[in-house]
């Protein structure tokens, strides 16, 4: 079965508007173009533009999508098959967290009894997940599986105040980064306060602190751009003006 451009975006609920800007970037290229000037789209297209949908749903960028679905390598069952781990693990973590809210209403109903560790759970799942998708990879490379491992199972057994010490820290740290960003001097007392408030949250993550490695992540957060974007998404250079001052703290030389 054929399409047109006003079918296919009705077909797959999206605007007519998108799919002509997946053409223009070359993503999702029409069938043909009918003797009218229409764009026509056939049965590859449409699986196409379901692959890019969910490949959407998963958070990823039409870059990303491009290089993916346009590889040589591209094997369509093969992704199909991801989208279904990755869902149903989507699925997994949704359903800890509709279980949370409904015995956070049972608790607070007077209902049932539920223990601090309970109020976590889920929200704790979905963290350490989000965390593993995006830093994996290199914590454990740079790092050690044995350390990472004992980090993740230390902040799932948290305590509801130390989650929140956690949480607390970490605003902490961007706020003294943010005034030490007027001066940008690491040797400040604004900015000395961060990389200590900064050996106090990774203290608590770790369960133990080794200075080393602290400088070591100060380092990836400059180097790394999903890292630098963290703390320079209100000014530019807070990483690298977070990553001298734990320096000055630690005793690393540039």
């Amino acid at each position: 079965m054929e399409y047109t451009v006003q079918n296919l975006a009705r077909l797959a609920g999206v605007s007519t508007r998108t799919l002509r800007y997946y053409d223009e970037i070359g993503i999702l290229k029409p069938a043909r173009i009918n003797s009218s000037g229409y764009r026509i789209y056939g049965q590859k297209e449409v699986d196409r533009l379901q692959q890019i949908m969910f490949y959407r749903e998963l958070g990823l960028e039409l870059a990303t999508i491009k290089e993916i679905i346009t590889s040589e390598d591209f094997d369509e069952k093969a992704a199909l098959r991801e989208h279904r781990m990755r869902l149903l693990e989507q699925k997994y973590r949704i359903e800890l967290l509709i279980n949370n809210v409904e015995k956070t209403l049972a608790h607070k109903e007077g209902k049932i009894k539920m223990t601090d560790k309970e109020k976590f759970e889920g929200l704790k799942d979905r963290l350490l997940k989000e965390n593993e998708e995006k830093f994996g990879t290199e914590i454990r490379e740079k790092y050690g599986k044995d350390i990472v491992e004992k980090s993740n199972e230390r902040f799932k057994n948290m305590t509801q105040e130390e989650f929140n010490r956690l949480n607390e820290l970490a605003s902490q740290i961007k706020f003294y980064l943010g005034q030490a960003m007027n001066h940008r001097d690491p040797s400040s007392d604004l900015a000395q306060k961060a990389a200590e408030l900064h050996k106090e949250w990774i203290t608590a993550c770790w369960g133990t602190y080794d200075k080393e490695a602290h400088a070591n992540l100060a380092q990836m957060y400059v180097d790394d751009e999903r890292f630098r974007a963290y703390y320079d998404d209100e000014v530019e250079g807070a990483a690298e003006l977070l990553r001298d001052a734990i320096f000055i703290l630690t005793g690393r030389s540039k």
